[in-house]
């Protein structure tokens, strides 16, 4: 994953549920622009339910050529057979879920300096940093970092030569100061900023893909 590239569309179904919107059929409009990875993040909803998700997800992003992610739960995404998972930094450590059986691809979340570096020295699939914005999409969220962060960050991961995802309050007109930075803008909410419906919400993820260079 050292050259990936576009956008990071986040499939959380806790956004979706309050505007009562199917998880695959996002999914399915999302992946129209062909993104090279979806990540799902179920907060809330049982293990079952996660693990049948996935399942239902990952041909889905087969046929797009997109990787899928799995939030939390390694467990769930050997289960399903995805390609990877995204820790936090209170879930199992990425050391540990190298233990694991299989060959799961991990990202890991970081939201200051220190942990950024914390996490390059271990040298994951890619690390998020965020949030760079306020954001509604996650309870207690921490501290925004701001651009001159990102710009910081983005110089640490580059001389590592791993990917960073940037996350938390990111819009549209963001997208061109992004790709100049050579960071994968993770994004929920903004999906949806052009309406609910299949069309709007493809159409928006295909104008992200352009804007990054990577339609």
């Amino acid at each position: 994953m050292a050259r990936m590239r576009g956008l990071y569309p986040i499939v959380d179904l806790d956004t979706l549920a309050r505007r009562n919107l199917s998880p695959l059929l996002v999914a399915e409009a999302v992946l129209t622009a062909r993104p090279p990875i979806l990540q799902l993040r179920a907060k809330r909803q049982t293990p079952r339910a996660v693990l049948e998700l996935l399942t239902q997800l990952q041909p889905l992003c087969a046929r797009a050529d997109t990787l899928l992610f799995a939030n939390d739960r390694p467990d769930l995404a050997l289960l399903a057979g995805v390609a990877g998972v995204h820790v936090g930094q209170d879930d199992l450590p990425l050391a540990a879920v190298r233990r694991l059986p299989g060959q799961l691809r991990v990202g890991v979340s970081t939201h200051d300096h220190a942990q950024l570096a914390a996490a390059l020295a271990e040298r994951p699939d890619y690390v998020a940093f965020g949030p760079i914005f306020p954001t509604q999409s996650k309870a207690k969220a921490d501290a925004e970092l701001g651009l001159e962060a990102l710009r910081h960050a983005a110089a640490l991961a580059q001389a590592a030569a791993i990917p960073l995802v940037a996350i938390g309050g990111l819009t549209l007109q963001h997208a061109p100061a992004l790709a100049t930075l050579g960071v994968v803008p993770a994004v929920i909410s903004d999906l949806l900023a052009d309406g609910d419906d299949a069309h709007a919400i493809a159409a928006r993820a295909s104008a992200w893909q352009a804007l990054l260079g990577a339609d």
